[in-house]
């Protein structure tokens, strides 16, 4: 389970607003601001979808242990750029045309 000051740190590294965090993780935006300042606890499933959003979008959180816990990035700075052109390497989205579907 991460703490608000993991979820802020996340947040901070891999460079997205409170209100991206929402959109990703579908918790209202007011519930991260007071998650992040240690206002409110909120459920287990709430910090579960936190979680999982920000490791989608790049974080990796640390454990706790002899120097405390922590979170960094899941990639290098080059390794996100490189995933970043390759995912925009296609050329824009469209419908598939499959004949007979």
């Amino acid at each position: 389970m991460i703490t608000g000051s993991q979820c802020r740190a996340a947040r901070a590294l891999i460079e997205i607003s409170r209100e991206m965090l929402a959109s990703f993780s579908g918790v209202n935006e007011d519930t991260i601001l007071k998650f992040e300042r240690k206002l409110e606890t909120p459920a287990d499933t709430v910090v579960q979808s936190l979680t999982h959003a920000l490791e989608n979008a790049g974080a990796m959180f640390l454990p706790e242990g002899e120097r405390g816990i922590g979170v960094c990035l899941k990639f290098t700075r080059s390794e996100a750029r490189r995933l970043s052109i390759l995912e925009s390497e296609g050329g824009v989205v469209g419908d598939d045309e499959v004949p007979g579907a």
